[in-house]
């Protein structure tokens, strides 16, 4: 079964397409560039790169294929392994992979995978028509000479009265410009000054309430009393197989903190655990049905985070 389109349909709409126990295709954004060398103009696109380690199935390659096909998740999941297993058969024998529309991968002298997007395709959905052109550079005439040309051919003449004058003026200008700066920091001195005053009486003034307020202020004590126990049964989540990813934090703090902060939207959030990455992992939510999960996940996708993804466990 060839996935390669399956992967370059997802590219428009996500930004990571995971292809379980082999690697992730990677979207990147980038802004519009202008090409000095060619005077060419590059509109805004999306760059594609792979990572290898990103090989934990997510469930959005798995469930894409098999709303496609109309076939089931564990049907479709079984293929898709078998492909990225071929695919790690056919690298290590020293063969390329050409994935039609996304790249080209192959292993290098140390044995990683490299990996050559095809760049054909511009999968930033908003620069849709939008397609690279080349700018004829503006010709921009230099006055430089001409103006020597003008003074060579056009004598100035400087009587010395008008020379006088205008060596007279300059002194006049920066007097005033003297004079001018010397106004304003006296004014601004005063303004500062009495801001200054306002904002003791101010806080003298706030002072004195407090301390009225304080005098005035009455303590009663009263005995101490004991409360009835109260008893509460808590049910524990039953967790399904498919989790709603909210995010992955080094630092186990920041799950807690992320965990709380979603409980409070209103979220089931819960901490999942550590992953082989050594990364604290928090969900919204855990699903047995796997379709339940997807829709959810879109959901979450449309009105939370567009980071969230989907974790399966087999």
């Amino acid at each position: 079964m060839r996935i390669d389109s399956y992967i370059e349909d997802l590219l428009y709409n996500y930004n990571c397409v995971v292809v379980p126990e082999f690697g992730a295709f990677l979207a990147h954004g980038k802004s519009a560039a202008l090409d000095l060398s060619t005077n060419t103009l590059i509109p805004p696109t999306k760059s594609v790169s792979f990572n290898a380690q990103l090989s934990k199935n997510d469930g959005l390659l798995v469930s894409h294929i098999a709303e496609v096909k109309g076939l089931t998740y564990d049907e479709i999941l079984s293929e898709v392994e078998a492909v990225a297993e071929d695919w790690k058969k056919r690298l290590n024998q020293g063969d390329g992979i050409e994935l039609f529309g996304v790249g080209k991968l192959w292993l290098n002298n140390e044995q990683k995978v490299q990996f050559q997007p095809e760049n054909k395709n511009n999968f930033l959905t908003s620069s849709f028509g939008l397609s690279a052109f080349a700018a004829t550079p503006i010709q921009r005439e230099s006055l430089k000479e001409e103006v020597e040309e003008l003074e060579e051919r056009i004598p100035f003449i400087i009587t010395p009265e008008k020379r006088e004058q205008s060596s007279f003026r300059p002194w006049l200008k920066y007097a005033a410009i003297l004079l001018l700066a010397v106004s304003v920091g006296t004014t601004s001195f005063k303004a500062y000054q009495q801001l200054q005053e306002n904002q003791l009486a101010t806080q003298e003034a706030a002072r004195n309430q407090v301390e009225q307020h304080i005098q005035e202020a009455t303590f009663f004590d009263s005995a101490p009393f004991e409360l009835p126990a109260l008893n509460i049964e808590v049910t524990k989540k039953q967790l399904g197989k498919h989790h709603v990813i909210a995010g992955a934090f080094r630092v186990e703090q920041n799950a807690e903190k992320k965990v709380t902060q979603l409980k409070e939207q209103g979220y089931n959030a819960f901490y999942l655990g550590v992953n082989r990455f050594g990364l604290h992992q928090v969900a919204y939510d855990s699903f047995e049905d796997p379709k339940e999960a997807l829709a959810y996940l879109k959901k979450i996708k449309r009105t939370e985070s567009p980071d969230a993804w989907l974790l399966s466990e087999r």
